[in-house]
């Protein structure tokens, strides 16, 4: 089980948090995380596109011109698709995208993720009971002088309001309550920051399934 210092609101080390090996020290699995991710993003595509068919464009009651004699190709209506306004063939229809990912890959996904930030040192537990006010100054200098790269991920709990209104105006930073945090949240940020509880709370998420 290895160990991480927690950051203080001036930026100064705190104690040592203990993080489980099962979930910030295992291999990433990079095809689940692809499939959550993938699956996340599926599922905000409205799906809303959509086209007319033949049945639906307006016109086209009477036949354009008699069956034969013309010596014009054949035509029943000014509503084919091969017409220049006629309807569309087999254009895009309101659709979901959605599909399923079970619990156990969601949860591999999260901790491949967790794993991910751990292994390459891009993960820091935040003490946010040190934010006792909003304090963006404060907030800008913690992670000035953590000095990774951003966009920076701040996870934190719904009652660390004051922790939060201090990242949020920051210029690539994120914040997002633990229970919000998706797999796609943490692989696009370059960074992540944790408070103590929304750490606990992710573990809970990501916890290994037991055996029968």
């Amino acid at each position: 089980m290895s160990t991480i210092d927690t950051k203080t609101a001036t930026g100064d080390t705190g104690a040592s948090v203990e993080l489980p090996d099962e979930i910030f020290g295992i291999e990433p699995n990079t095809a689940v995380m692809h499939q959550v991710v993938t699956a996340q993003l599926a599922a905000k595509r409205a799906g809303t596109h959509s086209t007319k068919t033949r049945a639906e464009v307006q016109g086209g009651g009477a036949k354009p011109w008699r069956q034969k004699g013309t010596g014009r190709a054949r035509a029943g209506s000014i509503r084919s698709p091969l017409w220049t306004g006629g309807g569309t063939a087999f254009g895009p229809r309101p659709r979901r995208y959605t599909f399923k990912v079970n619990r156990k890959e969601q949860r591999a996904a999260l901790r491949s993720a967790l794993s991910l930030h751990a292994a390459r040192g891009s993960l820091a537990i935040l003490d946010a009971a040190a934010f006792a006010a909003p304090k963006t100054r404060q907030a800008r200098e913690l992670l000035a002088g953590w000095d990774q790269e951003r966009p920076t991920l701040v996870v934190l709990s719904p009652d660390e309001g004051a922790a939060a209104r201090s990242f949020r105006n920051l210029a690539r930073v994120s914040v997002l309550g633990a229970e919000d945090v998706g797999v796609g949240d943490l692989v696009g940020a370059a960074s992540v920051v944790l408070s103590e509880q929304s750490l606990a709370q992710l573990s809970s998420r990501a916890g290994a399934e037991r055996s029968s």
